[in-house]
C-alpha cells in the first residue's frame, strides 16, 4: 500500500515547526501528490491560526501552486468542534476560502457558549473517572460530530477517539451517509484495529494522514498503514492510497 497524498499537516501558522512550503517541498521530495496544510482552527487555545491569517494563506497556497509543479496544495483546517450541536470553529463567511475541511474534538478549546462548557468539557472530563459517566459522554460526543457533518461541508473527521469516546457504529453510518472520510492518524493511533474494523462494516471510506507538526513528519504514515492492515483494509478502502509499486 502506497499512500500518495498527506491531507493533515500543520505549520508555523498554529502548532506546527515549519513554514508551507517547507511542507510542500518534503510532500515532493517523498514523491506525494498532493499535500493540505491543515492548521488548528482559531478556538483552539494558544495554537489556534489566527482568523485574520486566512486570506495570506490562501494567498500564499495558491502562488506555490502556481509555481511548484509535481504536487498539488490545498488549503485546509483541523477545525474544532466546540458546540453541543456541532458547531465549529470556522465561520461560515469563510468556509468558501478552503479546498477541504477536517473536524475534530480537541482539548483546550473555547466552547461555542457557556452552555458548551458542561456537555463537551465537563461531562468527558467526568467520563476520565468514573465509567458510569463513559456512555453519557459517548452519546453526546457522537452526536456533536454527526451534527457537525450535517451542518457543515467536512470531509475528514479527524483521529475520531483519540481525544473522547464515541459511538463507532454511529459515526459510521453518519460518515456514509454524509461521504465523509474517518482518519486513521498514524500519530495519535487513532482509528484503532478495533474500531476500523467496526467501521469498515458500513463501508466507510478511510484516509491516513501523518498529522505533521514538523516538516519531516510529512506523509510519514507507516504506523497508519500497519493498523489499517491490520484491520483487514487494502488501497481500495482508502482514499488517498494506492496499491504498492
Amino acid at each position: 500500500m502506497k499512500i500518495i497524498a498527506d491531507y493533515h499537516t500543520h505549520t508555523i501558522y498554529s502548532h506546527g515547526k515549519g513554514s508551507i512550503m517547507d511542507n510542500v517541498m518534503i510532500a515532493k521530495k517523498k514523491g506525494l501528490k498532493k499535500i493540505a496544510i491543515a492548521d488548528h482552527g482559531p478556538k483552539h487555545i494558544s495554537f489556534g491560526v489566527k482568523i485574520k491569517e486566512f486570506s495570506k494563506m490562501r494567498r500564499e497556497i495558491d502562488q506555490i501552486n502556481d509555481t511548484i509543479k509535481g504536487i498539488e496544495v490545498l488549503m485546509g483546517i483541523e477545525s474544532n468542534i466546540i458546540g453541543k450541536d456541532g458547531t465549529i470553529d470556522v465561520p461560515k463567511e469563510f468556509l468558501e476560502l478552503f479546498d477541504i475541511i477536517l473536524a475534530g474534538y480537541h482539548y483546550a478549546t473555547y466552547p461555542a457558549s457557556w452552555k458548551d462548557v458542561y456537555p463537551l468539557t465537563i461531562v468527558n472530563g467526568l467520563g476520565k473517572l468514573s465509567k458510569s459517566w463513559v456512555k453519557k459522554a459517548e452519546k453526546i460526543n457522537t452526536d456533536a460530530i454527526i451534527q457537525a457533518m450535517e451542518r457543515y461541508p467536512i470531509q475528514i473527521i479527524t483521529h475520531p477517539g483519540a481525544k473522547i469516546p464515541i459511538d463507532t457504529h454511529r459515526l459510521a453510518q453518519a460518515a456514509v451517509k454524509t461521504n465523509t472520510w474517518l482518519e486513521i492518524n498514524a500519530s495519535h493511533g487513532y482509528l484503532s484495529k478495533e474500531m476500523i474494523e467496526i467501521a469498515k462494516e458500513h463501508n466507510v471510506k478511510f484516509v491516513i494522514s501523518s498529522d505533521a507538526h514538523t516538516p519531516e513528519m510529512v506523509g510519514e504514515v507507516e504506523k497508519g498503514i500497519l493498523t489499517a492492515q491490520s484491520a483487514g483494509l487494502t488501497a481500495r478502502d482508502i482514499v488517498n492510497a494506492k496499491e504498492g509499486e
